[in-house]
């Protein structure tokens, strides 16, 4: 909790909680004697009304969530979003996140990364999810993919995970910045087994690493042919396109069928 964040909530004449029980624990924690009411996704459109009208009149409004950052997996983006359409000031105060502070301790390439937020709840949504992700890394996205997920969900989303990334880096951190911080490394389907057997608990976050450079099986045999009629600049941009490969990976293996070295 930052100096700012105990100024703006003591500041505040009402702080909207996600939920009023969780948030009691930290304004009584820091004696903070702020009205509070609930704000979280079932109720947030019907009380926007009442609440721009608040702020209107000069109020001041702080939003807070349970955990992390709000907006982010959190409710309030339909509010914020309400008061910059009627011109009212909105000021945001840092603070922890999860997604952030999970990529920060994965030991994974730190940017760029992708942020999913939760994966579907169903496993044939969230293969699908996951399958678009991958065709997507096929076009060339190149990032470190970072996800929410809930802990009776974990093991399964791992597998899944396994089956579609493949046997890339990863890590699983666990309750970031509070009592029983962890961080677990290892390849997905590693990880995927360490769920299945030890199952987690708290607020968890995955972080996996980005798509390495790859060429589908007749990758070779399609620039082979290509470069037989077609510049090498101009046969690598067509099996790029053709084989939604990155162009990169498409380069290098040209110049290794000539017989050059590979320059970046």
């Amino acid at each position: 909790m930052t100096f700012r964040g105990l100024e703006a909530l003591r500041d505040a004449e009402l702080v909207l909680c996600e939920d009023t029980r969780t948030s009691s624990r930290l304004l009584t924690h820091y004696g903070i004697l702020a009205r509070t009411a609930a704000l979280h996704e079932h109720n947030e459109a019907a009380r926007i009304p009442e609440i721009l009208g608040r702020l209107r009149g000069g109020a001041r409004i702080a939003l807070i969530s349970d955990a992390g950052t709000p907006l982010v997996s959190d409710p309030g983006y339909r509010l914020v979003r309400a008061a910059i359409a009627e011109g009212l000031p909105v000021h945001a105060t840092p603070g922890a996140n999860a997604a952030t502070t999970a990529l920060v301790l994965s030991g994974l390439p730190p940017h760029p990364f992708l942020f999913y937020g939760f994966p579907p709840p169903r496993q044939a949504a969230r293969l699908a999810a996951f399958g678009a992700l991958r065709a997507a890394e096929r076009a060339g996205l190149s990032a470190t993919l970072v996800f929410y997920e809930a802990p009776h969900r974990l093991a399964e989303t791992l597998a899944d995970m396994a089956e579609v990334f493949g046997a890339r880096p990863g890590a699983v951190a666990r309750e970031l910045t509070k009592r029983f911080e962890e961080v677990v490394r290892d390849t997905l389907p590693g990880l995927a087994t360490h769920f299945a057997a030890q199952a987690a608990r708290g607020e968890i976050t995955v972080v996996v690493g980005p798509a390495p450079d790859e060429a589908p099986e007749d990758f070779g045999a399609l620039l082979e042919q290509a470069m037989q009629t077609h510049s090498l600049r101009e046969a690598v941009a067509l099996v790029a396109e053709a084989t939604q490969t990155p162009r990169r990976a498409v380069y290098r293996r040209a110049l290794e069928m000539r017989g050059k070295d590979v320059l970046f």
